[in-house]
């Protein structure tokens, strides 16, 4: 089960755990840089690269009504940090409810699309 599926399933404060273990255990850093609504917030994930650029992924669905991940710096955004940073206090304040997880990894991975478990681990 991807990442995206387990958002639909699990409260936003629980995701947001699992993927910054999941990112952790893969050796970047990742933490919650605003914290939304614990049960059913929005969320974007900054991901820096320490080089002065970043991404911003956010939340979507697909035409099957899966959540999918877009990179939301393709377009106008751009992926100076510094206009990532002032886009996430714009939507901040916009809605008090948004959640930024924020990805510092020199690779630039997202770890969106990874597992955070397994059926296997499953009850």
């Amino acid at each position: 089960m991807n990442a995206g599926a387990l958002m639909a399933e699990l409260k936003t404060d629980f995701w947001a755990s699992a993927l910054i273990r999941r990112a952790q255990s893969a050796g970047a850093f990742a933490a919650v840089a605003r914290k939304g609504d614990v049960d059913a917030g929005a969320v974007l994930v900054k991901v820096a690269t320490l080089d002065g650029r970043a991404r911003l992924y956010g939340p979507a669905r697909n035409g099957e009504g899966e959540r999918i991940w877009l990179d939301l710096s393709a377009g106008a955004l751009g992926d100076a940090e510094a206009d990532v940073d002032a886009h996430l206090r714009k939507r901040a304040s916009n809605d008090p409810d948004i959640w930024v997880i924020e990805i510092e990894d020199r690779q630039g991975r997202h770890f969106l699309l990874e597992p955070v478990d397994s059926p296997a681990e499953r009850p």
